[in-house]
C-alpha cells in the first residue's frame, strides 16, 4: 500500500450524454453500462488494491451523498463529501486538497480522477499510478498527468503536447509537457495524430498538495484561499457547516484552465493501460461484441436487414428493428431515444429544450 497517498474521485457530473438512462437523479456514475456494477464502483475497485479505503475520498453533488454512502459502505461516511453547488473541477480539487492537507500535510500526494471512465487492465493502471505517485513523493514542485497515445483523430478529447523525455518512473515513460490543447476540429486532430507527440488528456492528475497550492497561489489566489480554509475547517470539525458559503463564493473553473494549462512544472506519464471515458452512446461499440451486421446491444434485441445499430434495452423488453442502419436506440420505462449515430453528441442540445417545455422537465 502506498503511504501518505490519497485519491479524490470526482463524482458530481450529470452525465447528460447517456440520457435517457442517465437522469439528474441517476447520473452516469450510477449506471451499469457494461456489467453488473456501477461505473463508480468499478473506479473504486481499481484503487483499493494499493490505497487504504480511509485514503479514498469521493466528492459528489450533495444530492447524491446518501446514495453513494449506501452504494460504497466500505468507505468512511466522512469520505463521501457533497458539493453544495456545482463549480466544476478546480474548486473540487481545492476542496479535496484541503481535506487531504488537514489529514496528511503538505507533502501528501493526491490522485485526482473522474468516477466514470472505463479501464479494464487494472493491474497496469495500478502499477502506473504507483510509479507516478512515487515520483510525486520525490519531486514536490511537479504536477503529473497521464496522456493516452491517440489511436484516431478524435475531436472530443483535449490533447497534451509532449516534449523531451525525462527520466522514467519504473516502467512508465515521462515527458515534459509543452502545453494543453483544447478539443480540436477534425483537421487539427489529424495534424495532432500525424505529429506523434500529442496525447489525449484523460483527466487524471497526481501531485503533492504543496505543488497544487503553489500553482493556486500563482494563478488562482481565490482557490489557494479556499484550500487553506478547507484545511482549517476540516481540522476544527467545522467543514460541514462552513462549506456552503465557502463553495458558493467560487467561480466555475476546470482544473485544466485554472492550473494545468499554465503550470510551470508538468510531466506527462505515458498511459500503459486501456482507457475510455465512454463519453457517449457511440463509445459503447468499442466494448460490446457485435453481430454479423455490426449491431451491438444490451438487453433483448432482434434485427432484420438492419446494420450498425447501438441498442440499450432491458432483459424483459424486446427491441426489434427492420431495415434500418446507423442508429442509437435506447429504451427505458418512460423514454425511448432514437437518433442517428453521428447525431448522438447532440443529446445535451436536446435536453436544453426541455426547460422550455414544463411537461418535459420530469424526463430530465
Amino acid at each position: 500500500m502506498l503511504k501518505n497517498v490519497y485519491a479524490v474521485v470526482m463524482a458530481g457530473g450529470k452525465g447528460e450524454r447517456f440520457w435517457p438512462q442517465s437522469r439528474i437523479a441517476r447520473p452516469k456514475q450510477f449506471l451499469n453500462l457494461l456489467g453488473d456494477i456501477t461505473m463508480i464502483e468499478l473506479t473504486l475497485d481499481r484503487l483499493r488494491p494499493f490505497l487504504p479505503v480511509e485514503n479514498i475520498l469521493v466528492i459528489t453533488n450533495q444530492e447524491y451523498t446518501e446514495a453513494l454512502r449506501k452504494l460504497l459502505p466500505f468507505l468512511p461516511a466522512e469520505n463521501v463529501i457533497g458539493e453544495p453547488c456545482m463549480r466544476d473541477t478546480a474548486p473540487c480539487a481545492a476542496l479535496g486538497a484541503g481535506i487531504i492537507r488537514a489529514r496528511g500535510g503538505d507533502d501528501a500526494v493526491m490522485i485526482l480522477l473522474p468516477a466514470d471512465h472505463l479501464i479494464e487492465r487494472t493491474c497496469d493502471f495500478g502499477s502506473l499510478l504507483v510509479d507516478v505517485a512515487t515520483c510525486a513523493c520525490e519531486n514536490p514542485r511537479w504536477i503529473y498527468t497521464i496522456g493516452v497515445v491517440p489511436t484516431e483523430p478524435a475531436t472530443w478529447y483535449g490533447y497534451i503536447r509532449c516534449g523531451e523525455e525525462i527520466k522514467s518512473a519504473g516502467e512508465t515513460r515521462l515527458f515534459k509537457s509543452l502545453g494543453f490543447r483544447e478539443k480540436p476540429d477534425s483537421a487539427t486532430a489529424e495534424t495532432f495524430l500525424a505529429d506523434g507527440h500529442y496525447r489525449w488528456n484523460c483527466g487524471i492528475f497526481l501531485f503533492q498538495i504543496q505543488a497544487l497550492q503553489t500553482e493556486f497561489k500563482r494563478q488562482c489566489p481565490e482557490l489557494s484561499e479556499m484550500l487553506e480554509k478547507t484545511c482549517e475547517f476540516e481540522q476544527s470539525g467545522e467543514l460541514t457547516g462552513k462549506l456552503p458559503d465557502l463553495y458558493a463564493r467560487q467561480k466555475k473553473l476546470s482544473i485544466d484552465y485554472a492550473v494545468m494549462e499554465n503550470a510551470l512544472h508538468v510531466a506527462v506519464a505515458e498511459c500503459r493501460f486501456d482507457w475510455d471515458d465512454i463519453g457517449s452512446w457511440t463509445a459503447l461499440r468499442n466494448h460490446l461484441t457485435s453481430d454479423d451486421n455490426g449491431n451491438v446491444a444490451t438487453g433483448l434485441f432482434v434485427g432484420l436487414d438492419s446494420r450498425n445499430l447501438i441498442v440499450s434495452g432491458k432483459s424483459d423488453h424486446l427491441v426489434a428493428a427492420i431495415g434500418v442502419e446507423d442508429l442509437v436506440i435506447v429504451e427505458t420505462p418512460d423514454v425511448t431515444l432514437i437518433c442517428r449515430t453521428e447525431q448522438a453528441q447532440r443529446i445535451k442540445e436536446l435536453l436544453a429544450t426541455f426547460n422550455l417545455r414544463p411537461e418535459l422537465r420530469q424526463f430530465l
